[in-house]
């Protein structure tokens, strides 16, 4: 049976993304059939905001994973 899996994450912290992204596909045995994914402006983000964390005028993005796999 198909099936999918969601990841969010940000910007400047993809390094936990994909690794948390790469330990489910260990741990669940999920056979991947596709991943995609986008990146969009920060929720709540508007004028007046800073990105503290980039030290840039803008906060980081979000990033949005979807994992399509085959449940085994």
């Amino acid at each position: 049976m198909q099936q999918i899996k969601i990841f969010k994450g940000i910007e400047n912290d993809l390094s936990t993304l994909e690794s948390e992204v790469n330990e489910w596909i260990v741990d669940s045995g999920a056979d991947v059939i596709n991943i995609f994914g986008n990146i969009a402006p920060q929720s709540g983000s508007g004028p007046g905001k800073s990105g503290s964390q980039t030290h840039s005028e803008f906060p980081p993005s979000d990033i949005l994973l979807i994992v399509h796999y085959r449940k085994v």
